[in-house]
Order: C-alpha cells, then structure tokens, then sequence
C-alpha cells in the first residue's frame, strides 16, 4: 500500500487477557502485564462504536458472550456483533453497520473461512477506505483474525521438527500491510518453523510471530509497536545466504543461512519499512 494510511492496525496474537482484574500469578511474574490491556486498545473512547467480526468461528455465539463480558468489565457501551455469511456480504445493514464503526475486529477461529467469505466482499474494500482516511480508524484482528490482514495468510502448515517442502499452504490475504506475513500462537503453538518457511518463500516479507497476550500496533502502515504481557518475533529473510529453498524435493528438508531475528517485548518498536528497532526502557 503506497499511500500512508490514516488509520491503525492492531494484530492481536490471540488468547488476549480479558479480565480487567484479578491474575495476581501472571502480574507477579511479569511486571508488564496489565490486564485486559488489549482490548482495551481497540478503541480511543469507550463509546466509540466497535463492530466484532465473528465470521471465523464455528461458534460465534459463545465468542460474543465472551467478547460482551470482557467489554462490559472493561466499560465499552457501543459494541455489536456480525457473523457474516456469503449471503450477507453486500447488504444495506452490513455495510451500513461497518461503515458507521470506528474499530472493526475480526475474531479468531479458522482463517480458511475468514479469507474465503470475505476475500472479494464489498466489506473489504469499505475497510480499505477507512483504514486509508479515516485517521481513527483501528482495523483489529486476533488469532485468524490477524493473520489475514496482510497480503499473504498463512492458511495450513505442519508444526514438524524439520521444515519440509510442500508442508505450508499460502494464500492473498486482505492486503492492508504489504511486506508482513503474521502467525498466532506463536511461542505456545511452536509455530517457529512455519513462519521460517513462510519468509524464505517470501524473502521481501517480514515474519511477525505473535505471542498470546501480545499485540502490535502499527501506525502510519510501517510503525509497529510491542504491547502486551508475551513478545513478538520478528523473522527477516532478506539477508539470507545459503538456502535451498528453490531446489528442494518433496518432502526433504529447507535450510537456510543468516535468517535474521528480532525479539520485541512491551514498548518496543520497530519500523517495518526501514527496519530500525527501538528498545523499551524501563525506570
């Protein structure tokens, strides 16, 4: 995307902390967690009107009832939900519904289905405009909602000991972030290798692996910043040396040489145009 948005993303790495309390375990162990900070990053104002997304999830109404609690605690009044469906995809009240938001959230579940409803919908290019010029506009995902934000998704791989040929499956994406490929999970799943796989295919891309509990915040489309209790790792492949990537058979091994590696934590920043990482400090 050329022209420098107006609005935000937030690309949530699924399991988001939602009680807005309690956790004396977690705030313990890690002087940075606070919780439901998060969700609490979906809007500016509590009454800004956020819409939620369920469309990814084989059981969007447990997801609502559990996105409700987590907003009413948190003290969100304007919120709604939508489980869009292909029928559903260019109506007056979807598109009204969106059009009025100042944060769409897509939740988690199953990418798969998320791409394949939403990939050519008129939502998509509604969003699209709003992200581009609407300066308070946040475009929010977590877990599958996340990773179908860029240009490339993810959409099936093996978590194996080696990576191995022919074990990952991408797709197009939404394409509001260009050079950024993201997984989920990332540091409970074991989702290391794929993500590897999927920028040595893609060496332009960066890799954003997001921990749970962790988001990054990207503003301006390149200014990426660390929030949350986890990390992020970012993967650079563009540097690579040695790689067999091109030649390999099916189902022989990939290596790779010089594969580059960022680890953000709370604060921490990175421009994903230029590449320059700024370290948190802390008092």
């Amino acid at each position: 995307m050329s022209v420098t948005p107006c609005g935000k993303l937030l690309l949530i790495g699924g399991k988001e902390n939602k009680e807005d309390g309690g956790n004396e375990e977690m705030r313990e162990k890690n002087n940075n967690f606070r919780p439901g900070e998060i969700l609490k990053l979906l809007a500016g104002s509590k009454d800004d009107r956020i819409e939620v997304i369920t469309t990814a999830s084989a059981e969007p109404e447990s997801l609502q009832k559990t996105y409700t609690e987590a907003f009413e605690k948190i003290g969100y009044s304007n919120f709604g939900f939508l489980d869009i469906c292909d029928e559903q995809l260019h109506t007056d009240y979807q598109i009204k519904r969106a059009s009025a938001a100042k944060t769409i959230f897509f939740a988690g579940g199953d990418q798969n289905r998320i791409c394949d409803v939403l990939k050519q919908s008129a939502l998509k290019y509604i969003l699209k405009e709003k992200y581009i010029n609407e300066k308070d506009f946040t475009l929010a995902g977590t877990s599958a909602g996340a990773m179908c934000i860029p240009d490339i998704v993810i959409l099936e791989a093996n978590n194996g000991e080696a990576i191995l040929e022919h074990d990952i499956k991408l797709d197009s994406g939404w394409g509001f972030i260009g050079n950024c490929i993201v997984d989920t999970h990332f540091v409970h799943r074991g989702r290391f290798g794929r993500l590897a796989h999927a920028v040595i295919l893609n060496q332009d891309c960066w890799g954003l692996g997001l921990g749970e509990d962790t988001a990054l915040v990207i503003e301006e489309g390149s200014t990426a910043t660390c929030k949350g209790s986890g990390m992020t790792w970012l993967l650079n492949a563009e540097e690579i040396g040695q790689t067999n990537s091109k030649t390999v058979k099916n189902g022989e091994p990939i290596f790779a040489e010089n594969l580059k590696v960022h680890i953000l934590t709370d604060n921490c920043k990175i421009n994903l145009r230029k590449g320059i990482f700024t370290g948190a400090s802390y008092s």
